[in-house]
């Protein structure tokens, strides 16, 4: 690829170099009058060895280490740079130094994005089509097959350390009995090292499934992290994140996935972040989605004639406004706290001197959530206990094995409903009004594949790697564009074999010839997820909400370039496109996988 190119060109001119050399040289013995052109050449010589030098010095620059980030259930307009009023100073500056993309996708929920993120496949294809249950078809096994080849597994036989840390979420085997049921954990799909948690979602101040490299361990019994406040899984991330690259002592390049939690459910953030918010959101829904809405335009990252989806929540129908306004300060928290570890890790790497030559992009799994995630708006408000009421829990007990503990470690309930958010013994959502907000302008949330679903920010840093500063991509792209570009940039080799098994060829197109402004051959981008379904073409989507199994949806097209927030169905007056798109996901269902649906539904 880009390596690759150099190379030839510097041996194209050298092979030039030596024919014209002997071509001149023996016509200059055979003719006394040719001396006059040898004598030229012999002059000109320099010149062209100079730039054969220039041209295999930049074939053999260091290639570029990476760094994938990649945050958990949040909106297209949350951090500052796409719109929104949470301080997001990193990610501002990132994109200040680099681009953003103003039409990337992500696949609607959190382990298919991260399937696809992975390998570079529809997440069908990878056999997690769905959640982490096998549904009795090849793209619903809930598990990585061995048809997909991981970034970490193409980089590493390429020469890359591979570092991953945070939520992998790829596999249903949370807690093995056997080492033989590790198979789809990171260190046995092409990571050199690791810490983070297996499952989807848990406490952030004592989350489960927590492992470091291949070993579960607790945050009390791990001998490499005890920090100085109380733990909490963002930091614990950042801090690994920053671990890792102080230790990579080799001048090898480096691949590193770094998979925050935030800003996913429960909201759990320290009282000195949630303090920076407090009365923020206390005028409601509206006052922030239209300020966003204005602002978005002015940064570009939507059009000048853009419109806004309609309004969810109804301020003037909340009851207790202070505990409403409460989650979403929290979930704000959550999103700074995030931005302080980027930044950490950032800072490493300019100690380090390393900035220059790092890819660094980051991106969303999905839109904002409307879940409840626990949370309930009514009744009175859910106080803590005075003092433990519940034994302690032994720092080496992995003490609960789901989503949600029914106690702290430190032996205090764990608290749903009408809670206030923050504390480790709550375990709530922020709620579908809020979610609203988060996906200013769009329509619909997570597990959608309208754009409030699937839409995510892509901000992309790399100095070295293209001229542009603090500029926009309008590019259609994709999740699956990632193994793409991971592939471009490393001179890597994309495998057709695996273990001795055959490999899905790559779907996704390496993005470096966005970064330089040109635009990308692409057909089809493909959705599907609990029978949601939309397919983008050109400047058209069509999409539908259903559910798996059910043929019936009702489904719309849109003009993406006149109508991103989905608000005119074009569907009457563009027969002959909506026909030919509807046909053509379903053959793509087919070859993707989707169908057969699974035998358990939606």
């Amino acid at each position: 690829m880009w390596q690759s190119g150099h190379i030839l060109l510097t041996r194209a001119v050298e092979s030039l170099l030596v024919m014209l050399m002997n071509r001149f040289a023996f016509a200059a013995r055979a003719a006394a009058f040719r001396w006059s052109l040898c004598a030229a050449l012999i002059f000109a010589l320099p010149a062209f060895l100079l730039f054969s030098q220039s041209v295999q010095a930049q074939a053999q620059a260091p290639r570029p280490n990476i760094i994938v980030i990649l945050s958990d259930d949040m909106g297209y307009s949350d951090i500052g740079c796409y719109g929104g009023e949470i301080q997001t100073p990193t990610l501002d500056r990132l994109a200040e130094g680099g681009l953003r993309f103003t039409q990337f996708y992500n696949t609607g929920r959190c382990c298919p994005t991260r399937a696809s993120l992975l390998t570079g496949l529809y997440p069908h294809q990878t056999g997690v089509g769905h959640m982490m249950q096998d549904r009795g078809q090849d793209g619903y096994r809930g598990d990585l097959n061995t048809s997909c080849a991981t970034i970490g597994e193409v980089l590493r036989p390429a020469g890359y350390a591979t570092y991953a840390v945070g939520k992998w979420h790829v596999t249903k085997h949370t807690f093995p009995d056997s080492d033989e049921k590790k198979f789809n954990w990171p260190l046995q799909r092409g990571f050199d090292r690791y810490y983070g948690i297996i499952n989807g979602a848990s406490s952030l101040w004592d989350p489960n499934s927590l492992v470091r490299d291949n070993q579960l361990i607790t945050i009390k019994n791990d001998p490499q992290y005890q920090p100085d406040e109380a733990y909490h899984f963002t930091d614990a991330i950042s801090d690994n994140a920053v671990k890792f690259l102080r230790e990579h002592d080799s001048p090898q390049p480096f691949f590193m996935y770094v998979a925050y939690t935030s800003a996913h459910w429960p909201m759990h953030a320290r009282p000195r972040d949630i303090a920076k918010y407090e009365g923020m959101y206390d005028g409601g829904y509206e006052p922030i989605r239209q300020t966003r809405f204005e602002r978005m335009k002015q940064l570009g990252v939507i059009s000048p004639d853009a419109e806004l989806s309609p309004l969810v929540g109804k301020w003037e129908a909340v009851t207790d406004k202070e505990w409403e306004s409460a989650c979403m300060e929290v979930y704000a928290a959550m999103i700074d706290q995030m931005d302080q570890g980027i930044g950490r890790i950032v800072q490493t790497l300019e100690e380090q001197g390393a900035l220059e030559n790092t890819l660094i992009v980051f991106m969303q799994d999905n839109g904002g959530c409307a879940e409840a995630g626990g949370r309930n708006p009514n009744g009175e408000r859910v106080a803590r206990a005075d003092a433990p009421t519940l034994p302690p829990i032994d720092d080496d007990v992995l003490h609960y094995k789901g989503s949600v503990p029914k106690q702290t470690r430190d032996g205090y309930p764990v608290r749903r409903g009408h809670v206030m958010p923050g504390p480790a013994d709550t375990y709530i959502g922020y709620g579908r009004n809020w979610a609203n907000v988060s996906n200013t302008p769009f329509r619909e949330y997570k597990h959608f594949v309208h754009e409030g679903g699937i839409s995510t920010p892509l901000v992309v840093h790399w100095p070295r790697g293209f001229a542009d500063k603090n500029a926009l991509r309008a590019e259609p792209s994709h999740l699956i564009d990632i193994m793409a570009t991971c592939v471009d940039v490393a001179g890597a080799e994309y495998p057709q074999e695996l273990n001795g098994g055959e490999v899905t060829p790559l779907q996704g197109k390496s993005l470096v010839p966005v970064f330089r402004g040109e635009s990308l051959d692409r057909e089809f981008l493909f959705f599907e997820h609990e029978g949601n379904r939309a397919l983008r073409h050109g400047d058209w989507k069509l999409v539908a909400k259903g559910r798996a199994g059910r043929d019936d949806v009702k489904w719309e097209l849109y003009n993406i370039r006149t109508d991103r927030s989905e608000l005119h169905d074009q569907s009457a007056e563009n027969p002959d496109i909506f026909n030919m798109l509807k046909l053509k996901w379903q053959e793509l269902a087919v070859e993707y996988q989707v169908i057969p649906w699974p035998n358990t539904g939606g």
